[in-house]
């Protein structure tokens, strides 16, 4: 457990370190890199049980697949890529200042911050470190205080696996997160809700520290009439409730036309059954953390009910001893006053809305905050190019939910009040990269004819 104090100890550590080695060689790099895949390889049954316990119940399949592939995964990208990302660039030169010329230089931030939250706590700490250690930064990770266990076994095998001064993992309640965020580090990423991340924008600001935020939001499916419903409803079904809705990019809300809502609902409970054949009571299927967080999923639900929405469980809960699990549930075009519909839900509610067309369901996306991802079910290219073009979001997925984070190549972050900036594989090292301009000058350049006193003929002649 840290303290205050030792926060600045440990960033001044690494930053000493760093001062010592401003530019980490290839397979220096490369060697942490490896170490991180090994602690996170070598441990992921230890990993599987920590967030298990801190959860009440999580379904290993979701840890192997959400929490371990995916940092491995990022990792043999980026080993595989490394040599290419930090080779120098050229920069394109003015034909007036030839022969000169310029490049473009990768260097390393210095010392990078990342403050990690409680739904993916293995992933999300350890996926930017994987970027900023990539870039040739020193990196502290403070882990969520809603899963202890993780967070302290995180603690334990950094300190095994790397010296405190390369990586290290503080632990701490919230406190020490609010002093964490004040911290002078080189760059700071915060994944979380958009009010925690406006107060550690806040503290970030009063350092000068620039700042990643990944901070989720509504994000919606559209469901346009030539989807097929049985697809559309397996994929749905998957991104909403794997780990029980409890992902940042998770569907928030369904649009769909509204003769076919009928239809899709019963599709999607046809999937739940085929997915969950013990209904929440079956070990592929995730409690809700901590009980805060379930008494507002149930004030969220009740304020439905309430209101006279049309809810459909598709099970029952299950009581644990430590946490309970909520089965999936559909909420028929709830009304937009509703905490459902300007709250991100974050659990296993799903609104269905249905709507008369697809310039209606663009409409409704258009006059609300852009999410950090967009579902989309249609076969036809116009109407894609046309969501393209005329919707913004983090992320775009066809036919499909999440498994753009699964894809190394792709930046990953969130425009607006989803966040700001992106990272995963290039874009991650960029993000965590001073990108420095540097310009050669010939021993037989022609710039001297642009000192002063100056000709007005020659300026002439320069178009200047």
């Amino acid at each position: 457990m840290a303290n205050a104090r030792d926060l600045q100890a440990r960033l001044d550590a690494q930053r000493h370190a760093f001062a010592a080695e401003r530019f980490p060689s290839l397979a220096t790099r490369r060697d942490r890199l490896a170490r991180l895949a090994t602690m996170t390889r070598h441990h992921r049954d230890e990993i599987a049980r920590a967030i298990r316990q801190d959860f009440g119940h999580r379904a290993e399949a979701e840890t192997r697949l959400a929490e371990v592939a995916t940092v491995l995964q990022a990792v043999r990208h980026a080993r595989r890529h490394l040599r290419r990302w930090m080779r120098p660039r050229r920069a394109a030169m003015p034909l007036r200042l030839w022969p000169a010329r310029a490049r473009v230089h990768r260097q390393p931030l210095g010392v990078v911050g990342i403050i990690a939250p409680a739904n993916y706590p293995w992933n999300l700490a350890l996926l930017p470190a994987v970027d900023a250690l990539a870039a040739g930064n020193r990196v502290m990770i403070k882990p969520s205080e809603q899963t202890p266990t993780t967070s302290g076994l995180m603690a334990r095998l950094a300190a095994r696996y790397f010296a405190a001064d390369e990586l290290c993992v503080v632990t701490g309640e919230v406190e020490i997160g609010r002093a964490f965020a004040a911290l002078p580090f080189d760059h700071l990423l915060f994944t979380g809700s958009a009010r925690i991340g406006r107060e550690v924008a806040r503290a970030a600001a009063a350092n000068l520290t620039p700042v990643t935020l990944e901070l989720g939001g509504k994000t919606p499916a559209i469901v346009a009439d030539d989807a097929d419903l049985e697809h559309a409803a397996r994929r749905i079904a998957f991104g909403k409730w794997l780990n029980a809705g409890q992902t940042c990019i998770a569907p928030d809300y369904v649009l769909i036309d509204e003769p076919r809502l009928g239809a899709f609902v019963e599709a999607l409970g046809r999937t739940v059954k085929r997915f969950h054949p013990c209904g929440a009571a079956g070990d592929d299927y995730t409690a809700i953390l901590g009980e805060q967080h379930r008494e507002r999923l149930d004030a969220m639900l009740e304020e439905a009910r309430d209101h006279g929405c049309r809810v459909i469980p598709l099970g029952e809960p299950v009581e644990l001893r430590e946490g309970s699990k909520l089965p999936p549930t559909l909420v028929i075009d709830p009304h937009e006053g509703l905490m459902l519909m300007h709250e991100e839900i974050f659990g296993p509610w799903l609104p269905i809305l249905g709507v008369r067309d697809l310039d209606a369901a663009l409409a409704f996306i258009q006059q609300r905050p852009h999410p950090l991802a967009l579902y989309a079910f249609t076969d036809d290219p116009a109407r894609r190019q046309r969501l393209l073009r005329e919707t913004h979001s983090g992320g775009v997925v066809f036919n499909d939910t999440l498994w753009h984070n699964a894809v190394p190549a792709l930046p990953f972050g969130g425009v607006g009040e989803s966040g700001m900036g992106a990272y995963h594989g290039e874009a991650g090292f960029r993000r965590f990269s001073h990108e420095r301009g540097v310009f050669l000058q010939s021993r037989r350049s022609a710039a001297g004819l642009l000192d002063p006193p100056y000709r007005s003929w020659l300026l002439r002649l320069l178009g200047l």
